[in-house]
């Protein structure tokens, strides 16, 4: 008789890092927090106002949308906070309230839950939010005269009041009259854009923690800033003004690499960044002073199943066809 053997079942998966949803989107926010800093330096009470609404919208319309679902509510894991950070993020420290709780609504309500729930969307809801707004412009203007009278607005200093009143360095760009030294805008700038357009370095040293962790690869971002500065350099454009103005550092380093919706090998993680980097160029060259990374980011979106179907990995052990078939053909000697 031989020893008799003990078999363990257990569920997948059979290895774990150790890792959960809610430290991965901890990091994510302690990631965010260098360039949301600059920001309230330059815009004080205004950014804080604005990132307050943001946050307090998004989690509000996650416990909505859930209970109408049925479901808990899904805030323990962070993953609201980290997605109403981002988009606060992407607006100008003026924006109106409303504009931003209606874009908080797109984004989780529609955008996030809507769409399945974490871990089974296809847009990403920060992009979903932000572009909403752009395209939906009638509702924001009908909200906007609904709700003028209780516009509630901080004092800001002269200075950063003039710089939210002038063009943007993204509309500078646009009209080739961009003449702020790009070290001003490496470092922190108050373009008067959205508040992660503040600091270039900020986010860079954000992105950067977030490779330490290991939460990203370097295949998207790189990719991303490396074809934009390619094809904006064979036009004619000085590529550091696109690098450094907009949102394109934001996008490129916090929402194209969203886990969920970005592919999942790394040759289409390439692939994925340079169809981002080609389309925020066409927006941004031909479409005048439109920011576009957005968009770009959205439109890539829907092609992730199929750059995942084309760059899937082989399954483990799996012979192919013919391969299979010549080695069990019986061979024939010949005189």
């Amino acid at each position: 008789m031989g020893r008799e053997r003990t078999f363990i079942v257990t569920d997948p998966p059979h290895l774990s890092s150790g890792e959960t949803v809610p430290r991965a989107m901890l990091d994510t926010m302690l990631a965010l927090l260098p360039v949301t800093l600059v920001s309230v330096y330059f815009y004080r009470l205004n950014a804080v106002f604005l990132i307050a609404v943001c946050l307090g919208a998004c989690v509000l319309t996650d416990v909505i949308a859930r209970r109408i679902k049925g479901r808990r509510p899904s805030v323990s894991d962070l993953s609201v906070f980290v997605t109403g950070l981002i988009l606060a993020l992407c607006f100008s420290p003026l924006t109106p309230w409303w504009t931003v709780v209606f874009a908080s609504i797109l984004a989780v309500g529609i955008g996030k839950e809507w769409m399945g729930g974490l871990g089974w969307n296809r847009f990403n809801p920060a992009a979903f939010g932000r572009a909403g707004v752009i395209i939906l412009a009638p509702v924001t203007v009908f909200l906007s005269r609904q709700f003028a009278g209780l516009g509630v607005r901080f004092p800001m200093s002269p200075e950063v009041v003039d710089s939210l009143t002038g063009a943007t360095p993204l509309a500078m760009m646009a009209r080739a009259e961009l003449e702020i030294p790009h070290l001003r805008l490496l470092l922190a700038y108050p373009s008067g854009g959205g508040l992660a357009e503040t600091s270039a370095l900020a986010l860079l040293l954000g992105g950067a923690y977030l490779l330490y962790r290991r939460h990203i690869t370097w295949h998207i971002p790189v990719s991303i800033l490396a074809t934009v500065a390619v094809f904006t350099a064979v036009i004619g454009h000085n590529p550091l003004d696109h690098l450094l103005v907009g949102g394109l550092m934001l996008g490129a380093l916090f929402m194209a690499t969203d886990w969920v919706t970005s592919p999942i090998t790394n040759p289409g993680r390439i692939i994925f960044g340079v169809m981002i980097g080609l389309l925020v160029v066409v927006f941004r060259v031909f479409l005048g002073p439109t920011e576009g990374v957005a968009f770009a980011i959205l439109i890539t979106n829907a092609f992730v199943p199929l750059i995942d179907g084309l760059t899937r990995r082989g399954v483990f052990g799996r012979v192919h066809a013919m391969k299979a078939a010549a080695a069990k053909a019986p061979t024939t000697k010949t005189a």
